[in-house]
């Protein structure tokens, strides 16, 4: 989805309010979600501060919100005025902004009062002269603020694990707080990626949307390029009030599946090599990357970079370059089929994956979880069907959910999103609409709010952007579903045993690069 917000006053849904306190506005809006038709209330998808500076006149620090109303397919945007100090924390209620809120803090300085553990989200210096810990932002960046969280008593012991792994993944560092095997509390911390992207998609020469701030939305999550530059893309078009044609809709979308074809076969390969069955993590990781060579041929590059292009795409697709994505698809389709077959028809792997990680509906929704992790807990949250753009608004994928909210329960939920969009895939070949393969896209409009949400492989991939008089980006938000998940991993250890954590993580499977930004 993608909406634009005209007058950047005050405002919910467009409309200029008196909002003296967004937090309290928030948490209303939230308690729809909690209780009775859980899950069927608002969400949030984005909640940051911003300098007001250089949007007509205005001075200060304020706080923007975003919510989604699934059931309602609608967003609610607000602002506050100017804030000094701090605000009101509202995430001890609800646990789904936390991190929202630790970020503000070590952002803007702004203090959430109340919140129920304060520290800094990541390596990085406060955007004022000081964060919410008084640390000086021209001074080398200190350890870490704030202690971890431990669990007192006989026999309790913790285990601290990185941030510096084995092997070739990101850093990241994991408390454990166990008796025996049995873990009581896991606390993640990352934050060693940090990058500095969204300060430069709203710093020159990245401040006005084209090639440069393309190629750093591509970066965000080397995993998920095609979701984040759609995303991206939308916002250009939407300040400027252009579209894409329906072909490049077409194209976008079976990127897009593509995309998420390669990295949940990849992860159905991990989660099946962590239990050391060898069969389908021997399948898998071959398979995977034959999807990656079919968006190869689509684009001219494995992971699509380069694909993505405001109003479109950047090489539209021939006849043999159709005719050899059908045939490779199906071969694909095959493989694939037989692979993870054997996961199922195995009674030691489903021993393995079943009550392993379990991680109630309530949760989810409590968390705010995102993606096939929220789909495994019983929530249908995707934003092709809740908040459908381009091609989606058209052409559906039917939800894939699950209940047990396990192991199993993730890793089955990928199965038929594989399923889903190889169908998908073959049908939009099979119908490509013609026309061209990009439309011109003309300046972004100044003083206005958009944001756009993008279904990626992961989850819901949110931007949103702030243009300030003279229509560049004066903020640019983005939030990766990882940002959404990691507590959700945390939480899913409680009461498992240690040495399940490693098949927890795979079956998440978050993006480091994509929190830390």
């Amino acid at each position: 989805m993608s909406t634009h917000i005209d007058s950047f006053a005050p405002l919910v849904n467009g409309k200029a309010v008196d909002l003296s306190s967004l937090p309290l506005l928030a948490a209303e809006a939230l308690a729809s979600g909690i209780g009775e038709g859980i899950g069927k209330g608002k969400r949030v998808i984005a909640y940051f501060g911003t300098n007001y500076e250089g949007i007509a006149g205005g001075r200060g620090i304020g706080l923007v919100a975003v919510l989604a109303d699934d059931a309602a397919n609608g967003l609610v945007a607000a602002r506050t005025l100017p804030v000094e100090g701090g605000f009101p924390s509202i995430a001890t209620a609800f646990p789904q902004v936390q991190l929202f809120e630790r970020e503000i803090a070590e952002q803007y300085g702004l203090v959430p009062e109340g919140h129920p553990w304060l520290k800094p989200v990541r390596y990085h210096h406060s955007w004022t002269e000081s964060d919410a810990w008084g640390r000086d932002r021209h001074a080398p960046i200190p350890p870490a603020v704030g202690d971890f969280y431990r669990v007192e008593g006989d026999e309790v012991h913790e285990v601290a694990v990185g941030p510096v792994h084995a092997g070739i993944i990101e850093p990241g560092h994991f408390r454990f707080q166990c008796h025996g095997e049995t873990v009581f509390h896991l606390e993640i911390a990352l934050g060693y990626q940090h990058r500095g992207l969204e300060a430069s998609l709203a710093g020159k020469p990245a401040g006005l949307p084209g090639n440069r701030s393309m190629r750093l939305a591509e970066t965000i999550a080397g995993d998920t390029s095609i979701a984040h530059a759609t995303a991206h893309a939308q916002v250009h078009e939407a300040l400027a009030g252009a579209r894409s044609s329906p072909r490049a809709d077409t194209l976008r979308a079976i990127a897009l599946e593509l995309e998420r074809l390669a990295n949940h076969t990849g992860d159905l390969g991990a989660i099946a090599g962590d239990i050391g069955y060898l069969p389908t993590s021997s399948y898998c990781g071959r398979i995977r990357g034959d999807f990656l060579n079919l968006t190869a041929i689509l684009c001219g590059n494995r992971f699509g970079r380069g694909y993505v292009a405001s109003g479109g795409v950047d090489h539209d697709l021939d006849e043999a370059e159709r005719g050899a994505l059908l045939s490779r698809l199906a071969a694909a389709e095959k493989d694939v089929t037989v692979a993870v077959s054997l996961l199922w028809d195995s009674s030691s792997v489903m021993a393995r994956l079943e009550d392993t990680g379990r991680l109630t509906r309530e949760v989810a929704v409590e968390l705010g979880l995102v993606g096939v992790a929220a789909r495994a807990s019983g929530l249908a949250r995707d934003a092709r069907a809740d908040n459908p753009s381009g091609i989606w608004r058209f052409a559906h994928v039917p939800v894939a959910t699950a209940e047990s909210g396990d192991v199993l329960a993730r890793a089955h939920v990928r199965w038929l999103e594989i399923q889903r969009s190889i169908a998908f895939i073959r049908e939009r070949l099979e119908g490509m609409p013609g026309g061209k393969a990009r439309n011109p896209v003309g300046a972004p409009a100044a003083s206005r709010l958009v944001v756009t949400l993008v279904e990626g492989w992961r989850g819901e991939v949110c931007h949103v952007a702030l243009t300030g008089d003279e229509g560049s980006f004066l903020r640019y938000k983005v939030v990766d579903p990882s940002f959404h998940n990691w507590s959700g991993l945390a939480r899913a250890l409680r009461g498992q045993e240690i040495s399940d954590f490693p098949l927890c993580n795979k079956s998440f499977n978050l993006s480091y690069c994509g929190h830390d930004l």
